[in-house]
């Protein structure tokens, strides 16, 4: 297992992480079973959204003895009502679900208390401009909760989110496909054929400035949706008309900047060791471009995808992560610290390009890497 720092929280989360939705009406033991799986794969970091009574008793069985060994991202204002799950913003139902959840996982504090499901403007508002925000600081007070989340599918609201400096983690779907649409406050659009029926071109702006901003400000990604809800995984079902592997749609999540970790909803040990897969795998078999490049209708020539295709360079440098610190710092102002300290770290810099052209020949995408390189040297003073 691979394991990546979680933002500013200072966590340590395996890269590959589980979210426990798939596990909904499993016996205790047969929970407690694919926990001692998860645990043996080197797993660590467990999402729980689900206001199930029955799941939450019987993932808190599950943890017993060993709750000290996960990080535990934990939702508020998700609720039980009537035999179904359902998000609120009432104050009263949230405190209720969420002393629930803490009664019935047997611990007195969860690592992430993650603020369900925030995709509208409106309720953007509801939350950060009233008591939900104020609930989930005194959480953090009283040490319930070790740090806030947020949990969306829209980037823009995501932004929004992240700009008030209040949340350390961000819970957003990720996948080739969704980073093709734009913001929106209707998530069924990502899932809806019709998005898909005309040609589009590269990733969203506004989802990979999104992604900068979390990985400049020190706010760790978990990704949820990184199969698309399965479609990626068949032919007939995918936007792109052809499957991804799990490994493939693992590796895109997880290099885009900011990303800590990938949460797998799995309902099986094969299902778990699907995604586990991508910890052993080659680079051959990580490799997305592969795929992407070959589509007619969806392209991202010349952008940049840190697919590492470019490399060996002829001189060292490390392409991928140049342009990536390139892309992390804003388009006006001071560069970052965190991002100029990790410049400065490479073994080798972009004024060291020599212009051979080598890497261009390599790059799927078309991009002008040559450019790139002068641009960043330019940018960085090395």
């Amino acid at each position: 297992m691979k394991y990546r720092s979680q933002g500013r929280t200072g966590l340590e989360v395996s890269a590959i992480a589980l979210g426990c939705e798939g596990f909904a009406g499993m016996a205790s033991d047969k929970l407690r079973a694919e926990i001692d799986y998860a645990q043996q794969a080197g797993i660590n970091f467990i999402d729980l959204y689900a206001s199930d009574p029955e799941l939450r008793s019987n993932l808190g069985h599950a943890l017993a003895g060993r709750r000290e060994q996960f990080v535990i991202q934990g939702h508020i204002c998700s609720v039980w009502e009537n035999g179904q799950y359902l998000r609120t913003r009432e104050l009263a139902k949230t405190e209720a679900a969420f002393e629930d959840l803490l009664a019935r996982l047997d611990t007195d504090y969860v690592d992430i208390g993650m603020i369900h499901y925030v995709d509208q403007e409106e309720d953007f508002h509801r939350v950060f401009d009233g008591e939900i925000i104020r609930y989930a600081q005194q959480l953090k007070v009283d040490g319930r909760i070790r740090h806030i989340g947020l949990s969306s599918h829209n980037p823009a609201v995501a932004r929004m989110a992240v700009e008030t400096g209040l949340i350390d983690v961000l819970m957003f779907s990720i996948n080739p496909c969704y980073d093709l649409q734009p913001a929106g406050e209707d998530v069924d659009a990502l899932w809806a054929d019709e998005s898909y029926a005309r040609a589009l071109h590269n990733i969203d702006p506004e989802r990979e400035r999104l992604y900068e901003l979390c990985a400049r400000e020190g706010v760790g990604i978990d990704v949820m949706k990184v199969y698309g809800g399965g479609d990626l995984l068949n032919d007939e079902r995918s936007p792109f008309g052809r499957a991804l592997p799990p490994v493939q749609c693992m590796e895109y999540a997880l290099s885009r900047p900011g990303v800590a970790a990938v949460m797998v909803g799995s309902r099986s040990q094969q299902e778990m060791q699907a995604a586990l897969e991508w910890c052993t795998a080659s680079d051959a078999e990580k490799d997305y471009a592969s795929t992407l490049s070959g589509l007619d209708k969806f392209t991202w020539h010349g952008h940049c995808m840190y697919c590492g295709h470019c490399a060996p360079c002829t001189v060292g440098i490390d392409i991928a992560s140049v342009n990536k610190f390139r892309n992390l710092c804003p388009a006006e102002g001071p560069i970052p610290e965190t991002v100029r300290e990790h410049y400065g770290a490479l073994s080798h810099h972009a004024s060291e390009c020599v212009a051979c052209g080598a890497c261009e020949s390599r790059c799927p995408f078309g991009v002008e890497i040559v450019a790139a390189m002068r641009r960043a040297a330019e940018y960085f003073g090395q």
